[in-house]
């Protein structure tokens, strides 16, 4: 097996992408976060003493996308393109659902970038209302799709659900 951020004398190495022809790249991830009535309804009524919570942790989302680069050793500071996010809300369960996807034309792909924006705007929500309640739970942090490059097109299956 090829461990491809190992060098031949075993040193970490950032892969070198420079050969590589630039594609249309996409990712999208998405997270979940769990948490009381209370803190649900703080949420739903912007009544959160830190503001609004999901536009905050979209923008957090964003910034944490376009931080990757900083924050994991391994992965290519990126031109991203374009990077959007979505909330779904479920109110029966108190769960809020953060997706994120990124873009990009580029030589190496985003789904680094569309999972740690998830994390950090599901840790943003976090923070925003642990006032409220720290029994949170964040999970389900996972790669819904991917496309360009060339291990081609992913996209997650309720198959392969965990």
């Amino acid at each position: 097996m090829n461990i491809t951020h190992l060098d031949a004398q075993n040193r970490p190495q950032m892969i070198d992408v420079s050969a590589k022809e630039p594609t249309l790249r996409s990712a999208t991830a998405s997270g979940k976060i769990a948490m009381s009535r209370a803190a649900f309804d703080a949420v739903k009524n912007n009544m959160a003493k830190k503001g609004p919570v999901l536009q905050t942790a979209i923008i957090a989302a964003i910034c944490g996308a376009k931080k990757t680069g900083d924050l994991i050793p391994m992965c290519h500071p990126l031109a991203i393109s374009h990077i959007s996010c979505d909330i779904k809300e479920d109110e029966q369960s108190c769960v809020f659902t953060l997706f994120t996807t990124v873009k990009l034309n580029g030589q190496t792909g985003v789904e680094m970038e569309a999972l740690t924006g998830v994390t950090i705007g599901l840790l943003t929500i976090y923070d925003m209302l642990k006032a409220i309640d720290k029994t949170m739970v964040i999970s389900d942090i996972k790669l819904q799709s991917k496309s360009g490059g060339k291990s081609g097109e992913f996209t997650r299956s309720s198959a392969d659900e965990k």
